[in-house]
């Protein structure tokens, strides 16, 4: 039905093709492409093993996706629909170019950050709307599972829930155990400027900035553990507060164990979560870099992996009948049993799934529209049912506030 091209090899590319593989109805041949080809060599060969009878067809190529003419070209060779973006953040915007120029529909997992500067927002994307409503073309940020799927709970709160949501808290809970002394769940670098940033938060009308972890409590994770969750700033609250006014306040929780604080406070205490470059043997290299190097790789981690994560949204505001509620929609996925799926651990899994979801929606026109969307502004049923379907069983509860005020 469908050729697609994936760009990144990493945790979540891997998911994203594996899955593709499983739904080869809808992704007949993908082309897996980044800068170490043999990345995408060796999954290709895990899905030949695994999956001997999937029907897609997978081809790899090398790609530099910092590089505009060359993405170009190789769209303009391989003619896909749809370009599923799983690389780094940094070249969100060299890939939507190319897209454009090749005229292409995109897709992403992560909004664009700069190298520079540890700040990640849309609006650098959202810059780019009328562009693609000219050209036909549609562009789908923020597929993953957060943001993403926690955009599409939101929107399925506001269908079927709530006449208003006045408050939003979005959780985020892996209780696994690696067996690492340190490392990260997805890329390091990445993570690690998410997590050492100030904090924020939406209220009454406007950002409340935090230091990094300042604000703490002990929630519970439905059919996981009680754990202590951390409030940081998370991309998909800037979409959700524009498309759903009548939130009050919005916040995002994500649980840390007391271990892994003390090593990145060591870390940042001696300067190694530095994006500064420093001159080293004559070159210039930002210490966050090395110490990436350095770190387990996210998808290394998968075979040993033991425990579930548990993500989630919690809505409070006046119901469908003009009554209080409050609401939650949530997502617990195990690490052992992707790992037999997939070769995957969780973290990477449901950001991939959700990826795979949102590429087979925009493919079957059930999600499409030409332009610069996020995923709540699309029906959230679809999703939700795919989700079911394709390995993350959605559940809910009502009338149990898990966060509070």
């Amino acid at each position: 039905m469908s050729k697609v091209i994936i760009i990144g090899a990493g945790g979540v590319g891997n998911v994203v093709a594996k899955k593709c593989a499983q739904n080869d109805s809808v992704f007949t041949e993908v082309l897996f492409a980044s800068r170490t080809v043999s990345k995408c060599d060796k999954i290709v060969a895990e899905i030949k093993e695994h999956m001997p009878d999937s029907k897609t067809v997978f081809t790899t190529r090398a790609v530099d996706a910092d590089n505009v003419p060359e993405l170009v070209a190789l769209f303009k060779e391989f003619q896909p629909e749809l370009v599923i973006n799983v690389a780094l953040p940094y070249q969100d915007l060299t890939i939507m170019d190319a897209c454009l120029e090749a005229g292409v529909h995109y897709l992403d997992t992560a909004n664009y950050e700069p190298r520079d500067v540890a700040k990640f927002e849309y609006s650098w994307q959202w810059a780019y709307r009328e562009r693609f409503e000219q050209a036909g073309l549609m562009a789908l940020l923020g597929c993953g599972f957060d943001p993403g799927a926690t955009n599409v709970f939101t929107a399925y709160h506001a269908k079927h829930h709530f006449s208003e949501i006045h408050y939003l808290d979005i959780v985020d809970c892996n209780n696994g155990n690696h067996g690492k002394a340190f490392a990260t769940n997805f890329n390091p670098e990445i993570n690690i400027r998410e997590i050492t940033a100030n904090g924020r938060y939406w209220e009454n009308g406007q950002w409340v900035e935090t230091a990094p972890l300042e604000i703490s409590q002990d929630i519970y994770y439905p059919k996981v553990q009680t754990r202590k969750s951390f409030v940081l700033y998370h991309e998909e609250l800037e979409s959700l507060v524009v498309n759903f006014p009548t939130i009050k306040r919005a916040r995002f929780w994500m649980t840390f164990g007391e271990s892994y604080i003390k090593h990145l406070n060591v870390l940042e205490g001696i300067g190694m979560t530095s994006i500064e470059p420093i001159d080293f043997r004559g070159q210039k290299i930002a210490p966050i870099e090395f110490l990436k190097a350095v770190l387990p790789a996210p998808e290394s981690l998968a075979a040993n992996y033991t425990g579930q994560t548990c993500i989630g949204v919690q809505a409070k505001g006046v119901g469908k009948d003009g009554q209080p509620n409050v609401h939650f929609v949530y997502n617990v996925c195990d690490h052992a049993e992707t790992y037999k799926e997939v070769q995957a651990q969780g973290v990477s899994y449901t950001t991939g799934v959700p990826a795979m979801i949102g590429a087979m929606l925009m493919l079957q026109k059930t999600w499409f529209k030409a332009g610069v969307y996020n995923v709540e502004e699309f029906d959230p049923d679809p999703f939700i049912d795919a989700m079911n379907t394709w390995g993350l069983p959605v559940d809910q509860l009502h009338g149990i506030e898990l966060v509070r005020d």
